[in-house]
């Protein structure tokens, strides 16, 4: 029998580099959890230097022919008439106006697309397109084709752009056609870590020889191999929320609890010209009623944790505030100061950057407002004790480098 598991262009790269021998499963791929004992050391290769993260295993589509344009723009809740040379992250929905899913949508010509998925969407789109006559798209799943390596943080620009001159002048969530050791490639500036950052995607044949040359060009500038567990540290700091732990596919949830609008994932900002817009996408109508009627359950935001409190309640408790970076991504329910359950944190962290705990949160729209304090319920000596967290604008934290 065939194994299951499998590995990504690189891995002949990163299992050389992968110290400790973590791996776990990313869409049926083994991706490395660290490759050394302190997951905080790249961290801090991400937000100090430049970090190199293996991001193959997401699912990838192809849109292309004349009618692309026209059916991604009947499908995305976020509009994907982009210039060609652009990327944005994109969502979408059912027709509900629920989110499917999300992503990255790149516009590589005039009738060609890519978008990256973390779940398999290919049969859900070519349905779609079955249902629309006369679609003019083919759509191609294209994941096993291409290596996509992922350099981070603020070196990142200074290591690509010496392999390839053309990151250097890419602006935030551009897109450009390059060679990387005589190889070609696609680069954009996008990523998942809230910093500065580019994705360079590779055809599989060449993916060693490429990240050779990435690899040689960072050696005298510390770039260094993250795992999982960094990567989730920068996204929690950043605010990019996570399938299965943020929001769930609309298309598997059991109940509407389950479920999240792109408004209340604290997308509303692409929806400002739905009214004065013609465009006709799924799950148009069930947003536009949405913002008329204010009928948004929550919002999700950021928290921090007063860490008065976080120190007062572990010292009565005779134990030393514990400062553990290591992201929680599960539900933490969040109270009024009467103990009402008001909503739920979904990820937490101590962040080394910021110094505080933080968290990112659903909470009513009446306590959505930055500076609105809530109660955090945390385990301290095996019972619960209820923390004041302030609501904070995503993301919690963004430097400039990132979009400058």
């Amino acid at each position: 029998m065939a194994a299951m598991i499998r590995t990504t262009p690189f891995h002949e790269r990163t299992s050389a580099l992968n110290q400790t021998g973590l791996w776990e499963h990313w869409s049926n791929h083994l991706t490395a959890v660290k490759y050394q004992q302190s997951e905080k050391f790249e961290y801090f290769a991400i937000r100090n230097g430049a970090g190199l993260f293996d991001t193959s295993p997401l699912y990838k589509y192809r849109f292309h022919g004349p009618g692309a344009e026209r059916y991604l723009a009947g499908i995305m809740a976020r509009d994907p008439r982009i210039p060609v040379g652009r990327a944005q992250y994109a969502l979408w929905c059912d027709d509900k106006g629920f989110v499917v899913e999300d992503g990255v949508l790149m516009r590589v010509a005039e009738d060609d697309f890519l978008l990256t998925a973390a779940e398999p969407n290919l049969a859900y789109f070519r349905d779609l397109a079955d249902g629309r006559a006369g679609t003019g798209v083919t759509i191609d799943e294209v994941t096993d084709e291409y290596g996509v390596l992922s350099i981070q943080g603020p070196r990142s620009r200074e290591i690509l752009g010496s392999v390839a001159p053309e990151a250097n002048a890419l602006p935030y969530f551009g897109l450009s056609k390059s060679k990387i050791a005589k190889k070609d490639v696609l680069v954009s500036r996008t990523g998942y870590t809230g910093d500065l950052g580019f994705e360079v995607w590779v055809p599989a044949k060449d993916a060693l020889k490429v990240w050779d040359a990435v690899w040689k060009a960072g050696e005298t500038k510390a770039l260094t191999p993250f795992g999982m567990t960094a990567l989730y540290m920068a996204r929690i700091e950043a605010g990019l929320i996570l399938l299965d732990v943020d929001f769930r596919n609309a298309r598997f949830a059991w109940t509407s609890e389950d479920r999240s609008t792109p408004i209340e994932l604290g997308f509303g900002w692409m929806f400002r010209d739905l009214e004065s817009s013609d465009r006709v996408f799924l799950g148009r109508e069930a947003l536009r009623r949405e913002i008329a009627d204010k009928t948004s359950r929550w919002k999700i935001t950021g928290l921090t944790v007063d860490w008065h409190d976080w120190d007062r309640f572990h010292d009565a408790a005779g134990l030393i505030p514990p400062k553990d970076h290591t992201p929680v991504q599960d539900e933490y329910y969040i109270y009024d100061d009467d103990l009402k359950q008001l909503g739920y944190a979904t990820s937490l962290m101590y962040s080394p950057m910021l110094q505080r705990h933080i968290a990112l949160a659903r909470v009513p729209l009446a306590m959505a407002a930055p500076g609105s304090r809530v109660k955090l319920e945390w385990p301290v000596n095996h019972k619960y004790e209820y923390f004041d967290a302030y609501v904070g604008r995503l993301p919690l934290f963004n430097p400039e480098r990132r979009t400058a």
